[in-house]
């Protein structure tokens, strides 16, 4: 870890920008879909891959960037990822055919994967442990003003001026992030010797996986996004199609998962001064059974109504604010001296469960919310029955979740 500096709160709430980024392109999308279809004369399928191919894009791009950003430095690699993310956002809001449009998106991933993962490593650059993990959970919360700002904004650029508009709409938050990355980041890697690059991937993806408690935090990363993948790609087809909701009133609805994320965060980061990581991560793992589990019955009991179903979407939204910062900070806790590579690695692996979910539960559509409350009510079950194993999978590895 590098010598401790005062860490800014500019500094933390761009760093939580930079991860909203990715919440904010995908969720200003969302109300959009529909009328791209209907205007570019494809399927709801294929326009539901606007997020699947963004995940994808992500998945590509941070293995690369994490990499770069332990040679040269985190600052350089951002300001060409975001500035890849805004170009990209320009062709998709001008894209007249849905394979240009799926294209500009994927590169649009590929850009913003630069935020994700190099927020993810500037954080263990400056901090480890709990502060790790309480620094992540302030992130979030950040985060969250994506999914409850984005879609309300996205319905109505749509109602008002057409499906275009939120698209040209990332690019202008590209372009408003560059900005205040210029004013309020700070380099924060040390530079040390590196060895060639191919060997440094390889001898630093050997030390990640060495250890069980990265795995641990690596595995309920992606149980976890492969639900709110689902939740994301579906909710359009949900609301609008499923349960015939104008699309002005779309953003005000899935706003409601901001609100659930926010409470889960504010909760979590709480409840960090008295508990660690792992046992927050229980907590987490706990409320998404019990949402996944709702969402499984209901399947079972058929048709059930809008606001059991989106009431546990937001219940599994809530659980997903205690798993994800606290399994990112278990993960990264053990390498601090490739924090880039580290952080790229589970932003791959987290950007390609999230891409199979999506373009699976895409696949899955059927005009019911079977895709959706399947897919969340697996990864909810799913994630509690890795709390369940966790000794199996930690072993009697002492956990790495305080600095000496």
């Amino acid at each position: 870890m590098n010598e401790r500096q005062p860490i800014s709160r500019g500094f933390v709430v761009v760093l939580g920008l930079l991860t909203a980024l990715v919440a904010f392109a995908l969720d200003i999308s969302l109300p959009a879909i529909p009328q791209m279809v209907a205007d570019l004369g494809t399927t709801m399928t294929a326009g539901q891959q606007v997020v699947g191919l963004f995940m994808a894009g992500m998945a590509v791009g941070q293995v690369p960037f994490g990499l770069v950003s332990d040679r040269i430095g985190r600052l350089p690699v951002l300001y060409f990822g975001v500035g890849l993310f805004t170009l990209a956002g320009f062709v998709t809001a001008v894209s007249d055919d849905i394979s240009v449009m799926l294209a500009a998106r994927f590169v649009q991933g590929i850009g913003s994967s630069a935020g994700m993962v190099l927020a993810r490593a500037m954080v263990r650059d400056v901090s480890s442990g709990t502060e790790a993990a309480r620094l992540m959970s302030v992130m979030v919360m950040v985060f969250t003003a994506a999914p409850m700002l984005a879609p309300m904004f996205g319905s109505l650029l749509v109602s008002v001026m057409g499906w275009r508009l939120p698209f040209a709409a990332t690019a202008v938050a590209g372009l408003l992030l560059l900005l205040g990355m210029y004013t309020s980041l700070r380099e924060t890697l040390v530079k040390r010797p590196r060895p060639h690059m191919l060997r440094q991937l390889w001898t630093s993806m050997t030390e990640f996986f060495s250890h069980r408690q990265s795995i641990y935090g690596v595995l309920v990363i992606m149980m976890t996004i492969i639900g709110i993948m689902a939740l994301i790609s579906g909710s359009s087809a949900m609301i609008i199609e499923i349960y015939v909701y104008p699309v002005e009133y779309f953003g005000f609805i899935f706003a409601l998962t901001g609100l659930a994320i926010l409470a889960g965060s504010t909760v979590n980061r709480k409840l960090l001064q008295r508990f660690d990581a792992l046992q927050m991560i229980g907590a987490g793992a706990t409320i998404a059974a019990i949402a996944g589990g709702q969402m499984l019955l209901m399947l079972w009991l058929g048709e059930p109504s809008f606001w059991w179903v989106w009431g546990n979407a937001c219940l599994f939204m809530a659980g997903t604010a205690f798993l994800l910062p606290n399994a990112t900070a278990l993960a990264l806790d053990p390498v601090p001296e490739i924090a880039g590579v580290a952080a790229s690695v589970i932003g791959t692996i987290q950007s390609l469960a999230g891409a199979v979910s999506a373009i699976i539960s895409s696949a899955l559509y059927t005009g019911t919310i079977l895709n959706v409350a399947l897919v969340i009510g697996c990864s909810g079950v799913g994630v509690f029955l890795l709390f369940l194993l966790r000794r199996i999978v930690l072993g009697d590895t002492p956990l790495h979740d305080e600095v000496p």
